[in-house]
C-alpha cells in the first residue's frame, strides 16, 4: 500500500512538473542521439547527450554500464556536466580514481530509483504525501522530493537541493530526469 501511495505521489509530481516546464522559459531541452537500434536504454540516452559526458565517464569508471543496461526499470536523476562543475575543484577527478570506486558507486546509485517514475508519477506522489515524498535510492539511502514553486526539487541527505530541469527521457528500461546539481548521500 505504501509503495502504491509513493507511486501515486510520484505520478502527480510528474504531471505538475511537465505542465510547469512547458510554461517555464527556464526549461532547457537536452539533445540526445539514440542508439541506431531505435530502442535506446537509459545508458544509450545518457551517452547520446552532450550535456552528460561527465556522468557517462563516471558510470563507466564505476563499472555500472552493464547494470544500468539491465532490465530495470530504473528512474535516473541525471546531473549535467554543469552540475558536476558545481562540485569543489578536483572532486570529479578524485572520484574517478580506481581507489575511490566504492564512493563513486555510492554517489551514482544515490541518483537511481528502482522502478519507473515518470514526471506524472512524481507529482502525484508529492501531492499524495502532503507536499513531499521520500524515496529509497538504489544505494540504500533516501532522497526527499518536493515542489518549490513550479519546480520539482530533490533534497539530499545533507540538506542540499537539486532542481529537475528536464523530465521523461524514456528508455527501454526506464526513465531519466535531468537535474542541475549532484545530490550526495551521507
Amino acid at each position: 500500500m505504501k509503495k502504491l501511495m509513493i507511486l501515486a505521489f510520484v505520478f502527480s509530481i510528474s504531471i505538475f512538473n511537465i505542465q510547469a516546464q512547458c510554461n517555464s522559459s527556464k526549461s532547457k531541452a537536452v539533445k540526445t542521439s539514440y542508439a541506431e537500434n531505435g530502442n535506446p536504454d537509459v545508458v544509450d540516452i545518457a551517452i547520446g547527450s552532450k550535456a552528460h559526458t561527465t556522468l557517462v565517464a563516471a558510470v563507466k569508471a564505476a563499472g555500472l554500464v552493464e547494470t544500468l543496461k539491465g532490465d530495470g526499470p530504473f528512474t535516473i536523476f541525471a546531473p549535467t556536466n554543469a552540475a558536476f562543475d558545481k562540485l569543489p575543484d578536483g572532486t570529479v577527478n578524485t572520484l574517478l580514481r580506481p581507489e575511490n570506486k566504492d564512493q563513486l558507486v555510492k554517489i551514482l546509485t544515490y541518483h537511481v530509483i528502482a522502478g519507473k517514475f515518470t514526471a506524472k508519477d512524481v507529482v502525484k506522489a508529492i501531492q499524495d504525501g502532503g507536499g513531499k515524498v521520500t524515496l529509497k535510492t538504489v544505494s540504500g539511502n533516501k532522497i526527499t522530493v518536493t515542489m518549490k514553486g513550479e519546480n520539482v526539487v530533490l533534497k539530499d541527505e545533507n540538506g542540499n537541493y537539486s532542481t529537475i530541469t528536464t523530465t521523461d527521457l524514456e528508455g527501454s528500461n526506464g526513465v531519466i530526469h535531468v537535474i542541475d546539481s549532484v545530490v550526495l548521500p551521507k
